[in-house]
């Protein structure tokens, strides 16, 4: 296990706070709940205009399952897990507090995305080796991780609630912006269908993500934000908001 340093140590207390100031700020829950998809589903579309070549994360060619797992009973979001191949397609599910039954998405991850997290998974090397990832100190009021990586008849699966090895925090960190962002699309895509009263907080709940590095593509959004821009069923505020926040995206 590499030794920890001293910015590895200041990172639990960044950490803890980062992970409260999503989930204040998260939706809170309507009346009558919401399961499925609106009639016109929204899903964040790339804006890249060329396709990037398939991340390779090892020179055999058989395909490869990554999966992300994130639970605190605590925390707004109290679980979260993400799968998906080595192209980025895949599905995320997610619970809130006091729901019983959890909300499963599509997730694409974009080209720029999943090539980060490929590289990632790469560094690691993470079928070969035995590194236990977990820190020697605790922080179980963080949330419990887990990382799985399967191939052919090969799986492993890292579980930890505080690591001090770089790639694989930074390879946490991007799944958790991916989360973040998709269960923002998905709280988007139900206020414009039943509660667009609450589409200001979540506007201002984007820009919060967007000046901290907390969304995993802000290009993937650019067709959201467009359709929102011109979306008359939405207050004003969240139009213009909008408008503002491709400009700087776009910039």
């Amino acid at each position: 296990m590499n030794k920890p340093t001293t910015k590895f140590r200041i990172l639990p207390a960044a950490f803890l706070l980062l992970s409260a100031a999503v989930f204040v700020v998260a939706q809170q829950s309507s009346g009558t709940k919401q399961n499925t998809r609106p009639a016109q589903p929204i899903s964040p579309a790339t804006a890249e205009t060329k396709p990037a070549a398939s991340p390779k994360i090892s020179e055999d060619s058989k395909p490869i399952r990554f999966a992300y797992e994130f639970t605190q009973p605590q925390f707004f979001i109290r679980h979260i897990l993400i799968e998906h191949d080595q192209l980025g397609h895949g599905s995320i599910s997610f619970e809130r507090q006091n729901e019983e039954t959890p909300y499963k998405e599509p997730l694409e991850l974009s080209a720029t995305a999943n090539g980060r997290i490929a590289a990632l998974w790469q560094a690691l090397r993470f079928l070969d080796s035995t590194e236990d990832y977990q820190s020697p100190r605790q922080y179980p009021h963080l949330g419990t991780m887990r990382l799985q990586m399967e191939q052919d008849s090969r799986k492993r699966t890292a579980e930890f609630n505080w690591t001090v090895n770089k790639d694989m925090f930074a390879l946490v960190s991007e799944y958790r912006r991916a989360a973040d962002q998709a269960i923002l699309v998905f709280d988007l895509s139900i206020a414009r269908e039943n509660q667009p009263l609450n589409s200001p907080k979540l506007m201002d709940q984007l820009e919060s993500m967007l000046k901290r590095n907390g969304l995993s593509d802000a290009q993937q959004l650019v067709p959201l934000l467009k359709d929102i821009t011109s979306d008359e069923h939405l207050p004003l505020i969240t139009r213009n908001h909008a408008a503002r926040l491709l400009k700087q995206i776009e910039k």
